[in-house]
């Protein structure tokens, strides 16, 4: 069976991914009668060396999402995982050629329909008059033993974009960017892992794993890797694959030591979540400090895609400043991300924690009257809710999932744990405040939330005055910050109907000579059955 793609047509789905990029991006143009994306400044280009590259569609952002001031010049884009073909290599060369720039250098990834197709174009052009040099990118590092073909061209070339773009921006001859970019290449590796294959828009997965496995050493088109290992954890993997990559027995290995610097390369093969990309950027980071290996810039994100492959790879560049200095040159490239100028490794990561504001003198002593009898009235409350736990669940299941006695048992255990550790504040405020912390890290889900709200608010009113209006003020400060973030209004049969039912017989309390325990006595009756409410 065949995957489902979002496109228009099978045959014209490279054509349409390159216009729309270019449909939103007025830095760049298509070449007239073929899929090529150039820069829209190509006549700022007299006197500089152009930079061409390119390959099969598929493999989004990469290429077109590099071209830009700083990095390529233009790309040339083939069918999905297909070379692109050699007129319109030729023609992108003839292009920028015909713009007034110096010579042209074909950043070519070592696969052999495109050695074939963009070596050709360049002997064409060379034949013409055109100075045409091309370098050919292999930075797989999956193979301990070297194929004749040799190592695989993978997401280390964008690294080769960026790096002959600042080189070329500067004002670099053609010579020396090619001999510059050729040393680059050999001190960088790449290896990539999958949990499952992509498909080419048509057709069926390139290939099958099985739910407890994945391919280590895959290319970027779906062809086989070098180990298919069983499923395990994101640090467990990302160990595996430096390993691999930085073994001195690996022919294609890079050769990282401790107090190396390096560029860090994670990238998307296009179908993990962001979540995943940063658990294993996490463990890349670790992973390498851990041996002693300095990071100097972590790229992280979707540069050379596999189509909707679940996978990733790593990338590692061996760096020195003046590479350092390339790679941090200025690039108006859409698709390069904006990565800080500075060492990753020996960053201060963290920050303190903010301090606990200071309690007013005198609003957490022990062992007065008050104190006392808030802690009797706590307990009381306590052991009710505890007896209650079934009864509360069994009303819950006929309405809701079930566990409010459970929720409400859980605080209740909190609240009686914390009294043993001392008696609670003699503040009103301050013991509204304490139980509003226990109650959103003990009690859990919604029920949480909404009391640590109310008790939150309440506590305000409560700081200047504890008589009986403030006592007023405070239980409609606590059902006004409910109702502002739980989104509820009494009727909506919710926990808000009783508390808000209770709150309205408090309003007498604001009455000069109010009865403290009648009005409290009212206001338990109507919270125990709020008006035109069942029970």
């Amino acid at each position: 069976m065949t995957s489902k793609k979002l496109v228009n047509s099978v045959a014209g789905c490279a054509d349409d991914t390159l216009a729309g990029l270019v449909a939103c991006d007025p830095n760049l143009q298509l070449l007239q009668g073929h899929r090529v994306a150039l820069r829209s400044d190509l006549d700022s280009l007299k006197g500089r060396v152009a930079l061409l590259s390119g390959g099969g569609s598929g493999h989004e952002p990469a290429h077109a999402g590099f071209i830009g001031k700083g990095m390529l010049t233009g790309v040339i884009a083939g069918a999905v995982f297909t070379s692109p073909a050699v007129g319109s290599i030729l023609a992108a060369i003839r292009a920028v050629a015909q713009a007034g720039t110096v010579g042209t250098l074909l950043i070519v990834k070592n696969y052999t329909g495109d050695r074939l197709n963009f070596g050709l174009a360049r002997e064409q052009a060379r034949a013409e008059g055109i100075p045409v040099e091309m370098v050919v990118i292999g930075d797989d590092s999956a193979f301990t033993v070297l194929k004749k073909a040799g190592r695989r061209g993978l997401c280390g070339t964008v690294l080769i974009h960026k790096v002959a773009g600042a080189l070329a921006e500067a004002g670099v001859g053609l010579e020396e960017i090619t001999k510059r970019v050729s040393t680059v290449a050999k001190a960088m590796g790449t290896l990539g892992v999958s949990l499952s294959s992509c498909s080419v828009p048509g057709s069926k997965p390139t290939f099958e794993l099985s739910a407890d496995e994945v391919e280590l050493g895959l290319g970027i088109h779906g062809e086989a890797g070098v180990h298919r290992i069983k499923m395990a954890t994101a640090d467990e993997i990302v160990r595996l694959m430096l390993d691999h990559m930085t073994n001195t027995s690996n022919a294609s290995h890079v050769p990282v030591q401790p107090g190396s610097s390096v560029v860090m390369m994670v990238n998307n093969l296009g179908g993990l979540s962001f979540l995943e990309l940063g658990i294993i950027a996490d463990a890349a980071v670790r992973s390498l400090e851990g041996h002693g290996v300095k990071i100097a810039r972590a790229l992280v994100g979707t540069f050379m895609s596999a189509l909707e492959m679940p996978g990733f790879s790593l990338t590692l560049l061996l760096v020195d400043e003046p590479l350092l200095k390339l790679i941090d040159a200025e690039t108006t490239a859409a698709a390069w991300p904006n990565v800080a100028k500075v060492y990753v490794t020996g960053r201060k990561r963290s920050r303190a924690a903010p301090t606990e504001p200071q309690e007013a003198p005198g609003s957490t002593t022990a062992g007065g009257s008050a104190s006392k009898q808030m802690a009797l009235v706590l307990e009381r409350v306590c052991t009710t809710l505890l007896g209650l736990e079934e009864h509360l669940n069994a009303l819950d299941r006929a309405a809701g999932d079930g566990d409010c006695g459970t929720t409400h048992s859980r605080a209740a255990r909190a609240i009686q744990g914390w009294l043993k550790e001392g008696p609670p504040p003699a503040s009103p405020a301050q013991l509204l405040s304490k139980l509003s912390i226990l109650l959103l890290e003990k009690m859990g889900g919604s029920s949480g939330a909404l009391y640590g709200l109310f008790l939150t608010a309440a506590a305000q009113p409560l700081k200047a005055k504890t008589d009986l209006p403030a006592w007023s003020a405070a239980m409609d400060a606590g059902l006004e910050a409910m109702q502002k973030y739980g989104k509820a209004a009494p009727g909506d049969r919710t926990m808000l109907d009783s508390l808000w039912a209770a709150g309205q017989e408090l309003q007498a309390w604001k009455s000069p000579g109010a009865d403290l325990f009648q009005a409290l006595t009212k206001a338990v009756k109507e919270g125990e059955r709020p008006e035109g409410l069942p029970l």
